[in-house]
């Protein structure tokens, strides 16, 4: 599993949640739809659909998209939407449909705790090729909590012949994917960094503080080793794996 984002340099996502965020420049959104064109799913929580209408395609030629050559891969990957409580109102309209129909992406997998979705929404999905996958029960749908057990997700995926995952947002989704329960699961981290300063109450990437068991005392969090820092026109890109 790959996880990569966009920040800024007070490690900012976005100026605030909902609020769309252009920050990676040309070389490094290519380089995000090269990455792309390299996994077999592309996933991103509930808040990145709402606020974005995000096509979650890849925008690479056709001839360098990976499976253009090979029968059991698509030339996209597949889009994974993280909705717990189903709060996506998607249409036929969504950006992600409309790619769907022009031949130019695949429809979505949307990962719930909702054990009963709407039959309108099922049936938009369903007519794209795409689908509910439930996980949970109706206790995770109801409750506080609008999490889902990663590993639970990640077999859910598996079992869809997903392989290689790309985990592009936004914050919830990767603040967990960084905490010490779950940093196991990621691979590899790509981080594009843009020269400008989002400011105070943007969203950011700083997962839980993390706590020594013995001593009770505060430890740094995650560090990245096998570092390597690449120049894409304005912006650097950090890429290395979870320590």
């Amino acid at each position: 599993m790959t996880l990569t984002f966009a920040t800024s340099l007070d490690s900012a996502l976005s100026l605030g949640p909902g609020i769309r965020t252009t920050l990676s420049g040309p070389q490094s959104k290519a380089m995000t739809h090269y990455l792309r064109s390299r996994h077999d799913a592309i996933l991103v929580g509930v808040g990145t659909a709402v606020a974005d209408d995000p096509g979650l395609n890849c925008r690479t030629d056709t001839a360098s998209r990976r499976g253009n050559s090979r029968k059991d891969h698509p030339p996209h990957p597949r889009p994974i939407i993280i909705d717990p409580k189903l709060r996506w109102d998607f249409t036929r309209n969504s950006k992600v449909f409309q790619l769907v129909r022009d031949n130019n992406g695949l429809a979505p997998y949307v990962v719930t705790a909702v054990p009963r979705p709407p039959d309108d929404k099922r049936q938009i999905l369903e007519e794209h090729g795409g689908k509910f996958i439930v996980l949970g029960s109706d206790k995770d749908a109801t409750s506080g909590d609008s999490s889902l057990p990663w590993p639970d997700i990640l077999a859910a995926i598996e079992q869809e012949n997903l392989h290689s995952v790309m985990i592009e947002g936004g914050g919830s989704v990767i603040n967990s994917l960084l905490s010490s329960r779950n940093r196991g699961l990621v691979d590899s981290v790509i981080i594009t960094i843009a020269p400008t300063w989002l400011g105070q109450g943007s969203v950011v990437v700083s997962p839980e503080q993390e706590v020594d068991t013995e001593s009770g005392d505060k430890v740094p969090g995650p560090r990245l080793e096998g570092v390597q820092w690449i120049p894409l026109g304005e912006d650097v890109v950090v890429c290395g794996k979870l320590r």
